[in-house]
């Protein structure tokens, strides 16, 4: 490898210099560049393949009855699961406890 002395070396020479490092690191950066393109496509090619493979049908999930009624309007209910509904934040942020709306089984 060769050594400059910059400060010994004149503006052109400097110039010269300068263009021959700026079109070594295009060609470098353009080869690395289209490396990676390449790579991305390989995987992206085989992550489709392999998720296809290993997609599954969900189970059948039984479904939840609900634990909480709104007072307000009956046919509003919760689960207990997930957020909380805005009917039922509100209600209680205002003072009530969340036993309050709990649904009666017998």
């Amino acid at each position: 490898m060769q050594k400059y002395h910059l400060r010994e070396m004149s503006t052109e020479d400097l110039w010269n210099l300068h263009e021959k490092v700026a079109a070594l690191l295009a060609r470098r950066i353009h080869l690395e560049k289209e490396k990676l393109e390449d790579r991305l496509v390989r995987i992206s090619s085989n992550s489709h393949t392999v998720s296809e493979s290993l997609k599954r049908e969900r189970r059948p999930y039984p479904k939840v009855l609900a634990k909480y009624r709104n007072p307000i309007n009956p046919k509003e209910t919760w689960a207990g699961r997930g957020k909380q509904p805005r009917w039922l934040a509100a209600q209680l942020r205002s003072g009530k406890e969340l036993d309050q709306f709990l649904i009666r089984r017998s």
